[in-house]
Formats: C-alpha cells, sequence, structure tokens
C-alpha cells in the first residue's frame, strides 16, 4: 500500500509533535445498550458471519441479532422450548455451538436440562433452507448426563482450536458437592471439564450417544472417564478459549468463600484438577476427599471474597477485536450480583493492569448494567454484556482516536495508526466499510481532529 499526500501530512503531524489534544477523563472504554425486551438472555455467539450474532434465552428460545441495524429477526432461529426445564433458577438453555465447518454442514449444538427429569443434554440440530432458521425435525442426542439436584448445571459449551466440543458440567447440585462427585473420575462426568469428537461415534449400538472419544483425552486407556479433560470444578459459569492463542480460560462460581478464574494454556494435554472440593479457590474447605496440600492442585490465576466482592463470577473473554486495539489480549470478566466488571492480563506467569471497569462502563445511551449472566463475542472479536434482566450491551471506545488508550487525542495515535493502517490491521478500518485505504485516513483525522470528550 504506498502512502498517499493524506498519509505524508498524517507523518508530518506525527512528526512536528502538533495539536496535542488532552483529555477531560481518563476513562478509555464506554457501553451502549443494543438490545431491549429479551427473555433471559444467557449467552451470545456467533458462527462466524459478521452480520449475524444469536442470543441464547434461558426458557429455550435461541435469537438472531442483525448486527448491521442492532435489530433481533422476528422469527427466532430454533425454539426449543417443549424440551427446555421451565423452572427457571440454574435450569434451562444454557449453552450453545456452532460447528467449526457450519458453512458447509449447518450442524450447531446446545446443552440444556431437560424438561421431564433434569438431565442435562447435549444435542445436535441444523439448519434449514433459510439460513435464519434452525430445524428443530433435525434432532440428534448427542449424551445425556443425569443431574442429582436442580442447581449447579454448569452448561457452557464451545468448539476448541482442536475442533473438539468441550463441555463445561457443574458438580450436580446442593451444596459442597456432598457425593464428592468434582473429584470423582470414574463413572462420573460431573465437576469436569469434557472433551469429546462429535465428528465419529464409539457407540454405534446406542442411539442415545453420538459422540467419540479423543484417543489424546489425558484418561483414555487409563483409569478415568474417557470423556473428561479436566476435574475439580464446581459450576464454571462461561468458559471461553482465547482465539489468538488457544487458551482456555473457566470461571468457577464458590460456595461461600471464593470466585475464581481457572486458565488453562493452550499447550496443555489435559488431566488438570483444579481442587474443588477440596480447594475453593486457594481456601482449604476441609472437606473430605483430598488434600489440600496435594501439588497435583492447579491453583486459579485470579479469585475475589464471596459475600464481600460480589457472590457469584461470570467468565468472559479476552478481547481481540479491533475497535480498541490497546485492550488486546485483556481478558473481561464479572459478578452476577455486585455487577461490577474487571479486566486484566495474563502472560501465562504474571497478571498485571488489573482494573474495575463497572463505572467507565456506565452506558451513555441509558440502561443500567445489572444481572451479568454472560459475556458475548461476534464474529470480529467485540464484546458485549448479557443482563439477564433482558438487556444486551456493546463495550465500545469512548474516544475512537484514542488508539492507545492514554484518554487523549494525540501524536501517539497518528503514529499508532500508521503502523495499523500499513499492516493493514481491522482497527485502522474507520469508514467500516471493510476495506482499509486512504478514506479511513480521512476519517480517522476527523475524529482525532476533534479530539476526546
Amino acid at each position: 500500500m504506498q502512502p498517499t499526500h493524506i498519509v505524508r501530512a498524517l507523518i508530518g503531524i506525527a512528526a512536528l509533535g502538533m495539536a496535542v489534544m488532552p483529555a477531560a477523563a481518563q476513562d478509555t472504554l464506554t457501553s451502549e445498550r443494543v438490545l431491549t425486551g429479551l427473555s433471559k438472555p444467557v449467552a451470545l455467539v456467533h458462527a462466524g458471519n459478521p452480520e449475524r450474532a444469536y442470543i441464547v434465552e434461558q426458557r429455550g428460545l435461541i435469537r438472531v441479532l442483525d448486527l448491521t441495524t442492532d435489530t433481533l429477526l422476528t422469527e427466532p432461529f430454533i425454539d426449543l422450548s417443549s424440551l427446555v426445564s421451565q423452572s427457571g433458577n440454574e435450569r434451562g438453555l444454557l449453552g450453545l455451538a456452532f460447528h467449526p465447518d457450519y458453512d458447509t454442514n449447518g450442524l450447531f449444538y446446545v446443552n440444556y436440562t431437560a424438561i421431564s427429569g433434569g438431565a442435562t443434554v447435549i444435542a445436535q440440530f441444523q439448519v434449514s433452507n433459510d439460513p435464519d432458521i434452525g430445524d428443530p425435525g433435525s434432532f440428534v442426542q448427542i449424551m445425556t448426563i443425569d443431574q442429582p439436584f436442580s442447581n449447579h448445571n454448569g452448561g457452557w459449551i464451545g468448539f476448541g482450536p482442536d475442533s473438539y466440543l468441550y463441555i463445561a458440567t457443574g458438580d450436580g447440585g446442593s451444596g459442597n458437592d456432598p457425593g464428592n462427585r468434582a473429584q470423582d473420575i470414574t463413572n462420573q462426568l460431573l465437576g469436569k471439564m469434557l472433551r469429546i469428537s462429535i465428528d465419529d461415534d464409539d457407540f454405534p449400538g446406542d442411539p442415545d450417544k453420538n459422540y467419540a472419544n479423543p484417543p489424546t483425552n489425558p484418561f483414555v486407556g487409563i483409569t478415568g472417564d474417557d470423556e473428561i479433560w479436566a476435574y475439580g470444578l464446581r459450576n464454571h459459569w462461561r468458559n471461553s478459549f482465547d482465539r489468538e492463542t488457544g487458551d482456555l480460560w473457566m470461571a468457577d462460581v464458590g460456595q461461600s468463600t471464593r470466585e475464581e478464574v481457572n486458565f488453562q494454556p493452550a499447550s496443555s494435554l489435559g488431566g488438570e484438577n483444579y481442587g474443588w472440593r477440596c480447594l475453593e479457590g486457594t481456601w482449604c474447605t476441609g472437606l473430605s476427599g483430598c488434600n489440600c496440600q496435594d501439588s497435583e492442585l492447579v491453583a486459579p490465576i485470579h479469585e475475589y471474597n464471596t459475600g464481600t466482592d460480589g457472590c457469584s463470577i461470570t467468565g468472559g473473554y479476552v478481547y481481540r477485536g479491533a475497535a480498541i486495539p490497546h485492550l488486546r489480549g485483556t481478558y473481561f470478566f464479572a459478578d452476577f450480583c455486585s455487577r461490577t466488571i474487571w479486566s486484566f492480563r495474563y502472560d501465562g506467569t504474571n497478571k498485571t493492569e488489573f482494573t474495575d471497569r463497572t463505572a467507565e462502563l456506565t452506558p451513555t445511551d441509558g440502561g443500567t448494567i445489572n444481572s451479568i449472566s454472560s459475556f458475548g463475542e461476534d464474529a470480529n472479536g467485540e464484546l458485549y454484556i448479557c443482563d439477564l434482566g433482558g438487556e444486551l450491551y456493546r463495550i465500545l471506545p469512548r474516544c475512537r482516536a484514542d488508539l492507545n488508550g492514554d484518554a487523549m487525542s494525540n501524536t501517539q495515535d497518528v503514529l499508532l495508526f500508521l503502523n495499523l493502517w500499513n499492516a493493514n490491521d481491522p482497527a485502522s478500518d474507520f469508514t467500516g466499510d471493510g476495506l482499509i485505504n486512504t478514506q479511513d485516513v480521512l476519517a480517522f483525522l476527523n475524529e482525532w481532529n476533534a479530539g476526546c470528550p
């Protein structure tokens, strides 16, 4: 891409250090309310199309969000309310994942608690001839897991960079995991992270089990259930893969003492024991079933006090979008009760830039972020917040021209923009037309000259 006279002018501005415009505030983020009137939204996911996102409602609907207009399509993507428990609380339609080859095969997967009996069901469906409508008649049961109590259903599912389906299961409920299920790795899939292949079938004679266990799962060929990828989890609510590194982030809800963020690097071979019910965060519960001093127990990378700082963690995502380039690589998460939103960076060893984002994410156009049930990520890597009360919010930069996040529009942002523009980085697409050209330079200059509020 050859520089034009516009770009040369930008270089000159940066070299001269002209027109430094200080900001009035130090906040670098804000949020906007995208939707109201949803019914208990618990997830937002994408299928690779930057113009669509899918909102999971707990009572059984999956809604289609047109991101070009920020409106819901009239017809739901699929209505599973006849299959899904309507008892509320922690049961319902809880998870959605699209097959890595969804554009070719149209397959998607859901995690719900059944209307009869309350078992966890993982099921496959297929899109219809209309790309915005799923076919409820295409139901295929992948697996069922009995739930001894009504709480701690887990519910998240997602495909990893290895194209296997990961399934988060809670410990089965009640309090203090009375069956010690999270530590039991034999004939016990609760309190785990499972990993299965949905493109193969190890159980051809069983119509209710339609999956295979990857041969690289940690307990294949030795004592332990072949489906298990990791264990010692209480009720990990909302997990995610970093789309750039492949690292897995798991937010585990505490009993009464600690809320925790667990981290599994992409290089992991699986088999980690995250400690519950022996440990709650780094606090020793004193319950039977394991040794708190066991060196094999994996400590969380972050924890906070239940009751003091909140009551139920909601996991999020590592930001990898284009709108806020200075926060790429930052993990966002929240607490359901306190409504607090935090972020930090983690390099596999050190946690840095821990920040309370709650105040600066106060919506600029009305609404109040209350019961944070989930974060969401669209195909472009931009982040959203689901409010269980029925609202959806989008995280935005407070000032687009503040590319380095110092709350100012100054020459450092010019230099950064030039670097992004020359690298053809999506963050330099200031016109939003999907192209990176001199029109983006002009658009950036207009916002830069206007300064930051």
